[in-house]
């Protein structure tokens, strides 16, 4: 139909309630800087320029998580993938390591007040530093990774846990495994933000104080949206850190300064730190993408575990921390084609200062429970014959099903 020569071309429809004038119908500003990056400058993927989320909720989307089948591709491309997996020797002499660096540096601060200007900046410094690494050597002993056997590795993350303070090692490994199989489903990844955090922390206020605290959001919010049941390598980890902390108050002199440092260290670790940065870094959506997990390539990934090799890791859990960066070499066509974080100092302080991230910028998924609990959807131009017809359809489905056995 040719327009009516009565109107006028100049006329700009969109203000008469067109897609352009809702929140997901328009462009970002071009001026607006990148957060990230495609480490393969030769790329083709163009993948910028989405819409802004809204930021009253989260980003919920029906697709299944993206690591699975990228590893099913990847294997299929690059067999050779499974001669990386397996477990890394080297983690338990780095956790002695660090262990022993920590409990040096608190012995050497036992005689100094936790208010004085060595202590903070010591435990800052050393003690952040330190502990955000047994954090992540946790990390990678809970996908059991450093010995062969289940049971020696839950003993070295008890072990690296002395020096953080607060008995967690056991209960974050059920939590993280389940991070993993259930990525983005609301009420059981228990890494996603609740809906009480995006009501009260959703403004520059608000991340700040998240930022600050991160780390007790952390440790406190699984025990309110997914409770564990204890087991008893639940009551061997923490009695084993109240036992060392009750011993080491009772029988060194200036015990108790020195846990007050391996706490210290901890909060400071899951604060205001430059590796804290990983935290946000993951799985934060950035740049209005629908991508929800990032990794970072850079320097800091020697003081991490290479934990920045975020994708990778999700790719293959399998794969230890000393061989992600051989991953990433050996399939670049599926790694550097997509966007990465340049730098994670910048990630805390740009996920504060920028409106176009926040608490919201997650992906969430419905849970598998909530799925099969609802009912079957219905067309929208439907009613009765389609509903028979969809449940034709089914048993149709299961008849070839059965034919495809039968053959077999």
């Amino acid at each position: 139909m040719a327009p009516s020569p009565k109107i006028p071309e100049e006329i700009d429809f969109s203000l008469f309630g067109g897609a352009e004038s809702l929140v997901e119908g328009k462009q970002p500003p071009a001026w607006l800087p990148r957060r990230t990056e495609i480490p393969d400058a030769r790329s083709s993927q163009d993948v910028y320029g989405a819409s802004p989320q809204d930021p009253s909720d989260f980003l919920w989307i029906m697709t299944e998580e993206p690591h699975r089948s990228r590893r099913k591709v990847i294997m299929k491309a690059h067999p050779e993938v499974t001669k990386l997996m397996g477990h890394e020797p080297l983690t338990k002499y780095t956790v002695f390591a660090v262990v022993l660096l920590q409990f040096v540096t608190a012995f050497l601060l036992r005689d100094s007040h936790p208010f004085s200007w060595k202590f903070l900046v010591a435990a800052y410094i050393v003690g952040g530093t330190a502990n955000h690494n047994l954090f992540l050597a946790i990390h990678e002993i809970t996908h059991n990774l450093a010995f062969k056997g289940v049971k020696a590795n839950k003993v070295l993350a008890i072990f690296a846990n002395l020096p953080i303070g607060v008995p967690y090692a056991i209960t974050f490994k059920g939590y993280h495994l389940e991070h993993h199989k259930y990525l983005g489903e609301d009420g059981i990844d228990t890494d996603l933000p609740t809906r009480l955090e995006l009501l009260c922390l959703n403004n520059v206020l608000g991340k700040v104080f998240f930022c600050t605290f991160q780390i007790l959001f952390y440790a406190l919010r699984p025990g309110f949206v997914r409770s564990q049941k204890p087991t008893y390598w639940h009551a061997i980890g923490i009695s084993t850190q109240l036992c060392f902390s009750y011993l080491l108050i009772t029988l060194v002199a200036g015990g108790k300064y020195m846990v007050i440092y391996f706490i210290m260290s901890s909060f400071w670790a899951g604060s205001l730190h430059p590796l804290a940065g990983h935290f946000i870094a993951e799985h934060y959506v950035w740049d209005n993408l629908q991508q929800e997990t990032y990794s970072y390539y850079g320097w800091m990934n020697t003081l991490a575990y290479n934990v920045g090799y975020h994708n990778e890791h999700h790719d293959f859990p399998s794969v230890p921390w000393t061989r992600l960066p051989a991953l990433r070499a050996l399939a670049p066509e599926f790694y550097d084609t997509i966007p990465s974080h340049p730098s994670w100092p910048m990630i805390t302080l740009n996920f504060i200062r920028d409106s176009n991230v926040g608490i919201f910028a997650r992906v969430k998924r419905p849970s598998r429970e909530k799925k099969r609990a609802e009912p079957p959807p219905v067309e929208l131009d439907g009613g009765c014959a389609d509903e028979a017809g969809r449940a034709s359809g089914t048993e149709m489905d299961k008849q070839e099903a059965a034919m495809v056995r039968r053959k077999k």
